[in-house]
């Protein structure tokens, strides 16, 4: 079928639930991927945040062959070779003990909700005065279901499904004394993004991820990250969270690992290259709240996404892709900082790795360059409405970097005299 037959198709018979872009990709390969008519598009998207390896790469298409031909699928009422052997592989790069496999990101975060809640009864049962309240920050996203959509602060995904769950209050971003005012026994976790992902790309300052720790240890809550965007390398190290503590700032320093150590995580995106497939990790004490039967999932940790997810990890140690999404990230975030001192509709530039964003003075602009970068065959995306976002695969060099900069300079500079209505951030500048 050719792409008006299948947007005709999709008209019909689909929910209308995505706004898609007007081209049909058919193929792809390293860090490109393939329209039906042969057009090639350096995709510095990564199917949002997924394609950690790019298109095609021998490791995921031979592990997929030849595990495809063993065992696809099997219950989890049996055992299978993978999940012990991804969940060993997870734990000792997130310093954490115990691993549940699902499906998605959303569904690891409604796991992760469960858990806690899960652990906080068994608190209450052992005597300690915990409550259910989850605190939440503002700009946050942690996935659509309705756990995941209750604890994410855009109206616009909340108010069309409310009313949802009750128990969750959200606290200003990075603001410290917010935080500490909301805080309480009442509370059984503090739920963040080590950086904020749909919310703009924002880091969490070490001042708040380390009260964020201690208030819920002096308590026996739970601090929560969300590492489903940031995780699994894409900001130079297994997760963001990593880098927090380490420099010898302010941190809760009970770990050994030395950074700031949260009691759950979840994972999912990048994980199986491109197979649905999500984690949830946790310390041996919360682990103490499930038992059989409280949880569980029909595909999630089945035995192709398991294999896949291996060799995903075991290939970004073999090419030495931590080291490049450090290396290359930092260029890309300097050739970035080079634009916006050359066009001041760059406000700010922010991120970590091959996690960046540039983040423009008006939404119309920024709607304007994602479309503009589109024709100019290099995909990106826009979140929080003014900002542009920029998570390549991990495989990216500095010469595609170059080539976006080149076109994002040629789409600001055509743009300079356009007139564009001025967001919220009201036009300061942070680079």
């Amino acid at each position: 079928m050719k792409l008006e037959e299948i947007r005709a198709a999709e008209a019909r018979l689909l929910l209308s639930t995505y706004d898609r872009s007007p081209v049909l990709f058919v193929d792809g390969d390293g860090v490109h991927v393939m329209s039906e008519n042969g057009a090639k598009y350096l995709d510095l998207l990564s199917g949002i945040g997924v394609n950690a390896l790019g298109y095609n790469h021998p490791a995921i298409v031979e592990t997929i062959a030849r595990q495809s031909r063993a065992l696809i699928h099997i219950s989890n009422l049996y055992y299978h070779d993978g999940q012990a052997e991804l969940a060993l592989r997870l734990t000792e790069r997130t310093g954490l003990d115990r691993a549940f496999f699902c499906n998605s990101g959303t569904e690891a975060w409604e796991g992760a909700l469960k858990l806690a809640r899960a652990y906080a009864g068994l608190r209450r049962s052992e005597g300690a005065p915990i409550g259910t309240k989850f605190l939440a920050l503002e700009q946050s996203f942690h996935g659509r279901t309705f756990g995941a959509v209750s604890t994410t602060h855009k109206e616009k995904y909340r108010e069309p499904f409310a009313p949802v769950v009750p128990g969750v209050e959200f606290v200003r971003f990075n603001d410290v004394a917010d935080l500490r005012a909301r805080f309480s026994s009442e509370v059984c976790a503090i739920l963040v993004e080590a950086i904020q992902g749909e919310g703009g790309v924002r880091p969490l300052t070490q001042e708040f991820f380390a009260e964020a720790r201690h208030l819920a240890s002096s308590t026996g809550a739970l601090l929560i990250v969300d590492e489903i965007q940031a995780g699994m390398g894409r900001t130079g190290k297994w997760c963001a969270y990593q880098h927090y503590g380490i420099s010898g700032a302010p941190a809760d320093r009970s770990s050994s690992v030395g950074w700031i150590h949260p009691d759950i995580t979840t994972l999912a995106k990048p994980l199986a290259g491109g197979l649905p497939l999500g984690a949830v990790l946790c310390t041996e004490e919360v682990a103490r709240a499930i038992h059989a039967g409280m949880h569980g999932t029909t595909f999630g940790g089945g035995p192709l996404a398991c294999a896949v997810a291996i060799a995903v990890i075991d290939t970004i140690e073999k090419e030495g892709l931590l080291q490049n999404a450090t290396e290359v990230g930092a260029y890309f975030q300097d050739r970035l900082r080079g634009l916006a001192r050359r066009h001041e509709a760059i406000i700010d530039v922010r991120g970590k790795g091959l996690m960046l964003a540039a983040e423009l003075d008006s939404a119309e602009l920024a709607k304007r360059a994602v479309a503009e970068m589109f024709k100019r065959r290099i995909l990106i995306n826009c979140t929080s409405d003014t900002v542009l976002r920029f998570l390549p695969p991990f495989i990216v060099q500095r010469a595609h970097v170059d080539t976006a900069i080149a076109a994002l300079d040629e789409v600001l500079t055509e743009n300079a005299g356009a007139p564009s209505e001025s967001s919220s951030a009201g036009g300061h500048r942070h680079v």
